[in-house]
């Protein structure tokens, strides 16, 4: 007694897009969601939309702006030093001093996520593994057994950002350049050891900032329409992978067929280069000058 239907879970279960577009289930949705979830639901959200702005700020945007003030220094320096000393030769200047309260920031930043985003991981999903361990509770995924919590698609992604964090806090520059950058820039990462991972530091952001926005999408729950245009979404990616794999498979056979063939167009030069220019074709990015190209080759042209 007192508890809420199960209805609405068997809907959403469901995920039959044309129930949830129906009027009075969208009525009594609304009606839930205004006056019972929503302030839960958007208390719960705060934490993690607060966490993501500094995951950004510090990854996608104080970056920039350190490069962007240490360029604009280094030409003003220069060209004040040019004035004042007559010389024409251009003089390099270095603006290190000038930056270090934006890479104080940046390490503040990083910091911040990694003890409170992948700290919270790690606790959140210790818990739920020692859990299902211990009531023997799993799902077969292949040949391969996991926790049963993580057949929630929310917790599968919130796994996967707690382990490209772990690999991020591993590979970090900052830490690896640590009293020894090559500028003496207080938590800088322009030390040998620090740009030999900065590529695949930037590939695990990536990936990270990817999955943050990912989670995110729970936010389509403000709105009945959108949340229903969201298991449309869901839907269909399937019937668009069958498509990518229907055209992957005849743009590999044509561009291998046109591969054999004698001929001099450079737009086909090769199995990879006519792939790609054939997949260009597919989706309409093929300009009009190169298929005009292609009357020279004939054999070419019946190909495509």
């Amino acid at each position: 007694a007192g508890d809420f239907s199960p209805a609405i879970e068997w809907i959403t279960d469901h995920r039959d897009p044309r129930i949830v577009c129906h009027p009075v289930v969208a009525m009594v949705t609304d009606i839930i969601w205004a006056r019972v979830a929503f302030r839960t639901f958007l208390v719960g959200k705060a934490w993690f939309l607060f966490t993501l702005l500094v995951f950004v700020f510090s990854q996608s945007i104080l970056k920039h702006v350190e490069h962007d003030i240490a360029e604009n220094l280094a030409e003003e320096a220069a060209a004040e030093q040019r004035l004042a000393a007559g010389a024409t030769a251009d003089i390099v200047v270095e603006p290190a001093h000038h930056v270090e309260s934006v890479r104080i920031a940046i390490f503040t930043c990083r910091c911040f996520i990694y003890f409170c985003t992948l700290g919270k991981g790690f606790f959140y999903h210790a818990k739920w593994t020692m859990r299902d361990c211990r009531h023997k509770e799993f799902i077969k995924v292949s040949w391969l057994k996991i926790p049963q919590y993580l057949s929630n698609w929310q917790d599968a992604t919130s796994a996967c950002l707690v382990l490209f964090l772990s690999l991020m806090l591993c590979m970090e520059p900052i830490l690896h350049c640590m009293g020894n950058s090559k500028e003496g820039v207080l938590f800088g990462e322009d030390c040998p050891e620090g740009e030999n991972l900065r590529f695949t530091y930037s590939v695990m952001t990536t990936c990270a900032t990817l999955l943050y926005f990912l989670l995110l999408s729970d936010l389509a729950v403000f709105s009945t329409r959108v949340s229903a245009f969201a298991l449309v979404c869901g839907r269909v990616v399937s019937e668009v992978l069958l498509f990518l794999f229907g055209l992957t498979f005849f743009v590999v056979a044509f561009a291998c067929a046109i591969a054999s063939l004698e001929h001099d167009s450079p737009d086909f030069d090769g199995v990879p280069m006519s792939g790609m220019n054939l997949y260009r074709v597919s989706f309409g990015m093929f300009d009009g000058r190169s298929f005009d190209n292609l009357e020279d080759f004939p054999a070419v042209m019946v190909a495509v």
